[in-house]
């Protein structure tokens, strides 16, 4: 009698696959129950975006009462005296033509020879010669900002200052002769030979932020007249009977350097794509006006 049963302990090749077949589909039912999909009876969560207010946040508060209230602390300026260095050397590069050493020098050194015979009296100096110059090594060095007059709710922009300290070993080593034209032109000629070195300059240097009520606002850098300045010179003039390190000459010279520092001290820097330079300049000629009257 034969057994009529579809299983049996030892299955055929059918019913394996049969076997798994099923227990694949098995699997993959609970899989996409469990992991994919939600049961009917669960809330969905959905995430909503709220966008901030225009209102200052509480903490923004605290810290506009904290600066309020606490007194105003001395501003580190080490991060701008690198950018001032990194600045100077640039300059320095660019006057010797990317060159270094002795080249350089000498490049510089006829620059300057050709920029100082531009601007010389010729009624006055012969031809300058530069003999040898230093550009230096270091760079000016701000300290102790602080704000000088804070005009809260007034129109006035606020001042802010900066001390200034310029030490080096910039110098120039020169040779000219001084023409007299009486009775009549070039009638003598005094050989003088410089050597002009600087060893300190101090200064305070004042920042003015632009007034937005101006036609052309402009950015003021100044230096106030009361600065320090030291300088060394030695001095030769005459071509046989020589007159050594003359306090006069010393003397002209400091003063002629304090002249033009005084009268070319400030700076006014114009905003790129609001005021035009010429506008500047109006504004600066009334300012002068209005002061002289």
């Amino acid at each position: 009698m034969e057994n009529n049963y579809i299983f049996s302990l030892t299955p055929t090749f059918t019913q394996g696959l049969v076997l798994g077949q099923l227990s694949i589909l098995v699997l993959l039912a609970l899989v996409l129950k469990y992991l994919f999909f939600i049961p009917p009876e669960s809330e969905t969560e959905t995430v909503t975006f709220h966008p901030l207010p225009k209102s200052n946040p509480p903490w923004r508060q605290d810290v506009e009462e904290d600066d309020t209230n606490s007194p105003p602390e001395k501003e580190s300026a080490h991060w701008f005296n690198i950018l001032a260095r990194q600045v100077v050397d640039v300059y320095r590069t660019r006057l010797q033509d990317n060159l270094t050493g002795y080249e350089g020098i000498e490049v510089a050194r006829r620059k300057i020879e050709d920029h100082a015979n531009e601007l010389r009296p010729r009624g006055f100096l012969d031809h300058i010669t530069v003999h040898s110059v230093d550009l230096g090594m270091s760079a000016p060095k701000l300290s102790n900002a602080r704000v000088v007059n804070d005009n809260d709710g007034d129109s006035a922009p606020t001042t802010i200052e900066f001390d200034m300290s310029y030490i080096d070993t910039l110098s120039v080593s020169l040779s000219t002769s001084y023409l007299f034209n009486y009775p009549m032109s070039s009638f003598a000629r005094l050989p003088v030979s410089l050597t002009i070195s600087l060893s300190l300059f101090e200064s305070k240097i004042t920042l003015v932020p632009p007034s937005p009520a101006s036609e052309a606002p402009v950015l003021t850098i100044s230096l106030p007249q009361d600065f320090t300045l030291n300088l060394k010179t030695t001095s030769l003039m005459g071509s046989r009977a020589m007159l050594r390190d003359m306090p006069k000459l010393h003397e002209l010279i400091e003063y002629q350097v304090r002249k033009v520092l005084a009268l070319r001290g400030t700076w006014k820097i114009v905003l790129p794509g609001i005021g035009s330079l010429a506008t500047a300049q109006h504004e600066v000629e009334k300012e002068q006006a209005a002061s002289n009257e």
